[in-house]
């Protein structure tokens, strides 16, 4: 005989009358029927309905709504919901499918499978073909300065361009979305941006920050700026600490960077220029740069993709 609700509430308020707490009374269901048993949670709310005095197993009568909408038709209803809305709230499906907050959760979690998740933030999306140039220059980065033991690893100094943005920042909670179980985790690109803005070009080496230097308003960078404003004053400041230590410049393949002028002040200055694999990899690649040398961490997060 199958038995039905009814009858494990029965058993439950046998296991009640017995004595034996929640969690036993759950272990015993459990290891008499298995899966079919019910949940924790049903045996607990049946154990509090009983200290309560309620004596009835039955379901009580509950006028103008259903004994249960947790149906077929309601769960490909939520499913659709979420495929068109990945960030729909409880609110939200309560409104449009006029369930209770509980048959939405048993929907949500044991019939679709599904849990919400912050989106994992990434640079870029590259091709296979860029990834493989960056673990290859990482990979010769790492043989050239032996492991970050090398020496020249404190003359390297990088630095790139970026708009600072001012935004209303997107929340942890915000920014959650809803994953079925076979799918994999979402990421995003980027966020959500306002019309002020800053551009800034920022320099480092292994001991820590040089120099930023903030790019006028209206005006754009170009070989110029680079090397009349930007670089002497980066220079500079490298020089006040070690007058004559060695410069390696470390930069992206932006057309400002390898321009005919650039190019020739950095010569006649006699910094020398450390090679940047090509394929969109700007800013992003310049700021993990020195963690090659510091802890060899950079190469570990490229062959994983962890970014």
């Amino acid at each position: 005989m199958e038995l039905n609700r009814e009858h494990f509430r029965a058993i439950i308020f046998h296991n009640f009358r017995r004595g034996l707490s929640r969690q036993e009374g759950f272990d015993e269901l459990n290891s008499l029927y298995s899966d079919k048993a019910p949940s924790y949670s049903t045996v607990k709310n049946w154990y509090n309905e009983f200290n309560r005095g309620r004596c009835s197993i039955q379901d009580e009568s509950r006028a103008g709504r259903p004994k249960s909408v947790v149906v077929p038709e309601k769960i490909n209803a939520m499913r659709e919901l979420i495929k068109q809305d990945r960030h729909v709230t409880y609110r939200e499906i309560e409104a449009s499918l006029d369930i209770s907050m509980t048959s939405i959760n048993k929907i949500l979690h044991e019939h679709l499978s599904v849990k919400k998740i912050c989106s994992r933030w990434i640079p870029h999306n590259l091709t296979n073909a860029q990834k493989k140039a960056r673990v290859d220059w990482c990979k010769e980065m790492l043989e050239k300065y032996i492991q970050g033991t090398s020496k020249a690893v404190y003359n390297i100094y990088t630095g790139d361009e970026s708009l600072i943005y001012a935004y209303e920042p997107e929340t942890k909670q915000q920014s959650t979305v809803w994953v079925f179980q076979d799918e994999a985790k979402p990421t995003k690109v980027v966020r959500g941006r306002s019309t002020s803005k800053q551009m800034i070009a920022c320099f480092f080496g292994i001991n820590g920050h040089v120099a930023t230097v903030a790019l006028e308003q209206r005006r754009t960078v170009n070989s110029e700026w680079y090397t009349t404003i930007c670089l002497p004053e980066v220079i500079g400041e490298i020089r006040k600490k070690q007058k004559n230590r060695r410069i390696i410049l470390h930069h992206d393949n932006a057309s400002s960077h390898t321009s005919t002028q650039t190019k020739a002040f950095l010569t006649e200055r006699k910094i020398e220029l450390m090679d940047h694999p090509p394929a969109q990899m700007s800013l992003d690649m310049n700021l993990m740069t020195l963690s090659i040398w510091v802890t060899g961490r950079y190469l570990e997060i490229v062959l994983t993709n962890e970014w």
